[in-house]
């Protein structure tokens, strides 16, 4: 019993005195300290600034969330969009899109890989297309400048297959035909938007013709693939778009609650009615949801100018909301491609800004045609 203690007061004397804790403070730790006194502040001067600023949040939130997505049809439309663009993949409409597209990208001199995730993203699914594509991209030997052709020519195609179907029924109710504006704005970028950029921003490109053309036809039962892509629809509805739509309201219900969002609402309208785009759904696309935007806009088409349903229909068919083009999109294409989050995000960024380019253009040269 003598040697243990004798061991253990020998072990206790061997270990160093503990030092006092002098981890200097952070930058988030000192925002946290100036955030704490604020709001202790705040309930001793003003107790209701809290509530009123939570309850502005909640107004902005609980209609669309609730209203739209749980209650209306735009969430009904979302899951049945889905649906229907599964079956379409499962009939070959995919694998035909490439057959068709494919080809083409010799006559450019391109590496026909880089349609590949434009292609597979016209039924609406950017994330599948950057996962699925990317690694196809790198096997097949695409450079760098081609692989940043394939994510800006990709956010020329809607995120969700929902999306173009509600814009349809807006394009229908105004008498457009859905048919021209399909064409001009949905497939043929999948042709021009390479051809374009390869000749001006991102030139290093060689033709290299696939040697294996992937298939992207599921092998799975009708009954099956009618049942996932219900499921799929639920979990893109209450997963990713309603989260995504909730913390883009509860944003903007405090920049409306301190006295800013007016400012900011009022230049992005400014904007994009110099664009032929309508304001209120086109900010919808822009910083919440493309579909919803879509959604209203099925809604008010009849009130609106043609021109400004056109324009708004064109914007939505992309790789929007911003936190798709800065967020998703990097995230994916450096996981599974050679590109960088940086490299990935000014190639959607760019798309984008083709995008918007290319709804002023159309309703340009179309409104006299069309109306």
């Amino acid at each position: 019993m003598s040697e243990f203690n004798a061991e253990t007061v020998q072990k206790i004397q061997t270990v160093p005195a503990q030092q006092p804790d002098k981890r200097k403070w952070t930058r988030i730790e000192l925002v946290g300290v100036v955030l704490v006194i604020a709001s202790l502040l705040v309930l001793l001067i003003s107790p209701g600034t809290l509530a009123g600023l939570f309850n502005s949040v909640v107004d902005h939130v609980f209609p669309t969330v609730v209203n739209v997505f749980l209650t209306g049809t735009v969430g009904v439309a979302i899951i049945v969009s889905v649906i229907i663009g599964r079956t379409l993949e499962r009939l070959g409409f995919t694998d035909a899109l490439m057959r068709l597209f494919i080809p083409i990208t010799k006559l450019m001199k391109i590496n026909s890989s880089v349609v590949i995730p434009s292609i597979y993203n016209i039924l609406g699914d950017i994330n599948a297309a950057g996962k699925i594509a990317g690694p196809i991209l790198v096997r097949s030997g695409a450079t760098k400048d081609e692989q940043k052709i394939a994510v800006a020519t990709m956010v020329q195609s809607q995120q969700s297959f929902s999306t173009f179907m509600l814009g349809l029924v807006a394009l229908t109710a105004v008498g457009v035909n859905a048919f021209i504006i399909v064409v001009l704005a949905v497939f043929i970028p999948v042709i021009v938007v390479p051809w374009l950029l390869s000749k001006t921003v991102y030139r290093n490109t060689k033709a290299v013709k696939l040697e294996d053309l992937p298939t992207f036809t599921p092998d799975t039962r009708f009954l099956p693939t009618l049942f996932n892509a219900a499921r799929e629809g639920a979990e893109l509805l209450f997963l990713l778009i309603i989260p995504a739509v909730a913390v883009v309201f509860a944003v903007i219900g405090v920049l409306d609650y301190i006295g800013i969002w007016s400012f900011i609402e009022s230049g992005l309208s400014t904007v994009l009615l110099a664009l032929n785009i309508d304001p209120g759904t086109g900010i919808l696309s822009i910083l919440a949801s493309p579909t919803l935007a879509m959604g209203k806009l099925a809604e008010i088409a009849t009130t609106l100018d043609p021109r400004l349903v056109i324009g708004s229909f064109i914007l939505a068919s992309s790789g929007l909301p911003l936190s798709t083009v800065f967020g998703q999109i990097p995230v994916i294409w450096a996981a599974n491609s050679d590109l960088s989050e940086k490299e990935a995000m000014g190639a959607a960024a760019l798309g984008i800004a083709m995008r918007l380019i290319t709804a002023f253009l159309l309703v340009l040269i179309l409104s006299p045609i069309l109306l």
